[in-house]
């Protein structure tokens, strides 16, 4: 014998699957917000006045920086047309992309060819974020991906 399906059903199901769109929204929210790192800039219209004038005097450094991990040694390699460049760095931040929570700030020194520091890194997408000055008081800023020595 078939059930005959009335109002009730009805709104059961729409409030149901409401639910749960309600309910998956707002637990993605809240994980969104709990692991936010934080801003970047206090005020984005003030750093973008300067952004392509600071953009332009980086460029004009022409530096190749990479960053690789072995063991739990990370090596941070700044050159110039193949010329070791030994910058004042100002802050270095390893970390992961998404979270702040792990975060190492790092004391690098210059070994002669690159900046190492050690590091406590696992697997996965970790970070680097510079700053780092040049001899000619240009500020260069940066993420490096950091990849890890095979």
């Amino acid at each position: 014998m078939a059930r005959e399906i009335t109002g009730r059903h009805v709104f059961a199901g729409f409030a149901l699957a409401f639910g749960v769109i309600i309910a998956v929204n707002l637990t993605l929210a809240f994980n969104a917000v709990r692991t936010f790192p934080g801003l970047e800039v206090g005020n984005s219209y003030v750093a973008s006045q300067t952004f392509d004038a600071d953009r332009d005097a980086q460029e004009t450094l022409e530096w190749d920086v990479s960053a690789h991990i072995a063991g739990d040694t990370l090596r941070l390699i700044i050159t110039r047309d193949g010329i070791a460049q030994v910058p004042v760095i100002e802050q270095a931040t390893f970390g992961r992309a998404t979270s702040v929570a792990r975060d190492q700030e790092l004391a690098l020194t210059f070994d002669g060819t690159a900046f190492t520091a050690p590091v406590t890194a696992g697997t996965g997408n970790w970070n680097l974020r510079l700053k780092a000055r040049a001899d000619n008081g240009t500020l260069f800023q940066q993420r490096i991906i950091v990849q890890a020595a095979p």
